[in-house]
């Protein structure tokens, strides 16, 4: 982790304060002793001396350290804030359009900035490098032409692929099985399924050969059954066996009595920026909570809450990935798929000894 290091006359960072240079901005901030406030190099703020000065990589260091926005860059973030997702937006564009991915030094040319200042910001925008969101547009692609494609090595050309090996290398990951699966709409993939009862209302669990691959909460068991139909239309789904009535209970188990812990194998399907969020819901302990804001600071993306909260309403593994373990930061339950009354529930139980 990088550190906030002091000034010196023969610093470079402190050149750049005393010429005020634009050129700096971006980065690094720097944060005076004396007054508590921080302030981008070109500042036209009254010089500091050296000695009470110390520098930061980031503003969110700053802001770490307890420093606070000078009052004319707390006035710019709304307007950089809104530049940079101009910018970044463009910068999806061109990826999504260009028949190769473009190369960070692209990307970051046509933006006018650095590659690693371009790296930070898109990062701090999207959720993703944009390698990942290249990634994500890639398996987006490689879905689509899956579909309508006469085969599937018109699909990889198509989605961008220039070889057979690269994409069969990257397909299961991305596809969550075979090409000649998917295309044919999943529909050799067996799944497990069974439908019980809770203190929370009607559930159902099901579960392919990875792993489980749903666990859904309401109030009609033969609408969860509905909802599990439409997500896995083509698959062949299958009446649970004896032995598959014990997970079902192992999932009740822990919902009536989470300090039993639940460890199951799972099978999770998501973009990439979802399964980053998924990882971190799953370290969050039993018996506490954490703050959209909090989650996405976790995952390298402070800027991208809303999508945290979108990534948690696209869970399909309820408790098992607790996503109701995430509140809004002046600890309100806000939403929950399930519904709020199951969340409260949930972290009630959690919170007993």
């Amino acid at each position: 982790m990088t550190t906030a290091r002091h000034a010196t006359e023969q610093d470079p960072r402190w050149a750049a304060v005393l010429a005020r240079d634009p050129r700096a901005d971006g980065q690094f901030v720097y944060g005076v002793k004396t007054t508590g406030i921080y302030c981008r190099p070109s500042s036209l703020a009254r010089l500091p001396k050296p000695q009470n000065v110390v520098f930061f990589d980031t503003e969110e260091q700053a802001l770490a350290a307890g420093y606070r926005p000078s009052k004319r860059a707390a006035a710019d973030q709304t307007l950089v804030a809104s530049q940079h997702a101009t910018l970044v937006a463009a910068a999806c564009r061109q990826i999504e359009s260009a028949d190769t991915v473009p190369s960070l030094g692209e990307l970051a040319h046509n933006a006018r900035m650095s590659p690693f200042h371009f790296h930070r910001v898109f990062k701090a925008v999207t959720g993703l490098t944009p390698k990942g969101y290249a990634t994500a547009q890639r398996s987006r692609r490689v879905r689509e032409r899956l579909e309508v494609a006469g085969s599937v090595t018109d699909a990889l050309y198509d989605a961008g692929f220039n070889s057979n090996s690269r994409f069969y290398e990257s397909a299961d990951q991305m596809l969550g099985m075979t090409p000649g699966t998917y295309r044919a709409a999943g529909q050799n993939t067996d799944i497990r399924f069974a439908v019980g009862q809770c203190s929370l209302g009607a559930i159902v669990v099901a579960q392919s050969e990875r792993g489980v691959c749903a666990i859904l909460l309401g109030d009609d068991p033969g609408v969860l059954v509905r909802d599990l139909q439409d997500k896995f239309r083509q698959a062949n789904l299958i009446g649970a066996d004896p032995d598959f009535e014990q997970l079902i209970a192992k999932v009740v188990g822990f919902i009536e009595a989470p300090a039993l812990g639940l460890d199951l194998p799972l099978d999770v399907r998501g973009t990439a920026f979802q399964e980053r969020v998924w990882r971190a819901l799953r370290e969050i302990p039993v018996g506490s909570t954490a703050s959209y804001a909090e989650i996405a600071r976790r995952i390298g993306a402070p800027k991208a809450f809303r999508a945290v909260a979108q990534a948690c309403g696209a869970n399909n593994l309820a408790v098992a990935i607790p996503c109701h373990r995430v509140v809004r930061s002046d600890g309100d339950l806000s939403g929950y798929r399930w519904g709020v009354e199951r969340k409260r529930q949930l972290l009630a139980r959690e919170s007993q000894p």
